[in-house]
């Protein structure tokens, strides 16, 4: 969602009052809830047109709407075993309808800061603290996995990179484990989570000094698995394989100055990948800001670049960005 959409979401929620927008939240991610408090504490007057304006629009796209299908979750798993046939769909129709009963106390710390997670974890096993990662969104991971220490964290992603699925009686164990903060289940089928792509992402997302860290210790460990994560692993500068319809994808989504920043620690053939995707008015306006910029820190360089390769996950999960991957003709 654009700062437009967010600010006219919060605009929505706001004039529904309390109660309502406290029913419209429940049906959120916490990452939705965030990005929406945030909105709303930053709006401090908002002129009497706007707010029309958004009811308008939220009325008309309302009135759109009609009811397609009575049992949705019918309705996909008729439609993915008619596609792909009975084994794949039922791996897919897990992964889908994942959240209810198995993965109920693990959905909880998706609402808690790394902070409180890492401290939660911290004495546990690196193979229950693998087991729980795994359900938690890269970037919240790659967060959490940063507040262990280095040992830990080695341990942590090795299990992460070899999970093949999580056996029903290893969720209970989870539950028994963490108390009320964990629920297990009795599921008949493994949850698919962990592998190589799930380390490869929390890795991507936790800097360049932790990166270069953890891919030796596993090198030494299993050289063979160590090159099927780095395999797996986007960077900034694989950017340059996007096409050009991507890349102007990406372009409409990120501000001006994050660019700048990012763009200060890039290789030159992704400056000019950039460079050629805009118009000649903008390129040259980059260009300038650029030499003029003066030294930027590396942190801040990485910290930008991260938050590029949010979007360019986002846009590839849209289907607006195809990422060619390393190891052969698969996609990421």
């Amino acid at each position: 969602m654009d700062d437009q959409g967010l600010e006219n979401s919060a605009i929505l929620l706001m004039s529904l009052g309390e109660e309502e927008a406290a029913n419209v939240f429940r049906h959120l991610t916490p990452k939705e809830v965030q990005s929406l408090g945030e909105a709303i504490t930053k709006m401090k007057s908002i002129p009497r047109e706007r707010v029309d304006a958004v009811l308008e629009m939220f009325s008309s796209v309302a009135a759109g709407q009609s009811l397609l299908v009575e049992d949705t979750d019918e309705y996909v798993k008729a439609v993915l075993r008619r596609a792909l046939g009975d084994e794949k769909a039922e791996l897919l129709i897990d992964r889908i309808m994942q959240g209810g009963g198995d993965t109920a106390g693990i959905e909880s710390l998706k609402w808690m800061d790394p902070v409180s997670v890492a401290e939660l974890l911290r004495v546990e096993h690196p193979q229950i603290v693998a087991a729980i990662l795994v359900h938690l969104d890269y970037d919240h991971a790659a967060e959490v996995l940063k507040l262990f220490t280095e040992r830990q964290r080695n341990e942590v992603l090795v299990r992460i990179a070899t999970l093949d699925g999580i056996q029903p009686s290893a969720l209970k164990d989870l539950n028994e484990v963490m108390g009320k903060v964990l629920s297990g289940s009795d599921r008949s089928r493994k949850a698919t989570l962990g592998g190589v792509k799930t380390a490869a992402e929390m890795i991507n997302l936790m800097g360049n000094s932790i990166e270069t860290v953890v891919l030796d210790y596993i090198r030494e460990a299993d050289n063979e698995l160590a090159q099927k994560i780095m395999d797996n692993m986007f960077t900034f500068d694989d950017l340059v394989d996007i096409d050009d319809k991507g890349i102007q994808a990406l372009l409409k989504e990120v501000q001006s100055e994050s660019l700048v920043v990012a763009l200060k620690g890039a290789a030159p053939a992704m400056r000019e990948k950039v460079f050629k995707n805009m118009s000649t008015r903008a390129a040259e306006t980059l260009r300038e800001d650029l030499e003029s910029r003066g030294p930027v820190r590396v942190s801040e360089v990485e910290a930008e670049q991260k938050e590029l390769l949010k979007i360019v996950r986002r846009l590839a999960d849209e289907g607006q960005i195809v990422l060619g991957g390393g190891g052969g003709d698969d996609f990421l």
